[in-house]
């Protein structure tokens, strides 16, 4: 069975491309959110696997997000996707409970080992 992921970036461009990405492997788009809220809402009823998550979107962005989303859910598995490349960025993303992190412009084999990294360190 495949694994559901929830790609969570306010760019339809980015969304497009992560489906593509997981197009043909063991994940799944199971959803697409445009920002922070709407990640945060749509968590408790799609209970994906993992989510891809933006930083910089409207509204609550994917740091607070994620933070928001591991403290009510402390199992969930939150991949950053971002072209912020900045050392504190990924040190917050860490500190929350972020699994990963790939820089934008990503291609697919970078996200599919990173997603096969994250499952294999639960299994």
């Amino acid at each position: 069975m495949s694994k559901r992921i929830m790609v969570v970036d306010d760019s339809r461009i980015v969304q497009l491309q992560m489906q593509k990405v997981l197009a043909d492997s063991q994940y799944e788009v199971a959803v697409c959110c445009k920002n922070g809220q709407e990640a945060i809402e749509k968590y408790e009823t799609e209970k994906p696997d993992l989510i891809t998550m933006d930083i910089l979107m409207p509204g609550i962005d994917g740091l607070e997000a994620a933070r928001q989303i591991i403290e009510k859910h402390p199992d969930a598995k939150i991949l950053m996707v971002s072209s912020l490349a900045y050392d504190d960025t990924m040190q917050e993303a860490n500190k929350i409970g972020a699994k990963g992190f790939i820089y934008k412009p990503f291609d697919r084999e970078q996200v599919l080992k990173c997603l096969d990294d994250i499952f294999a360190e639960n299994e």
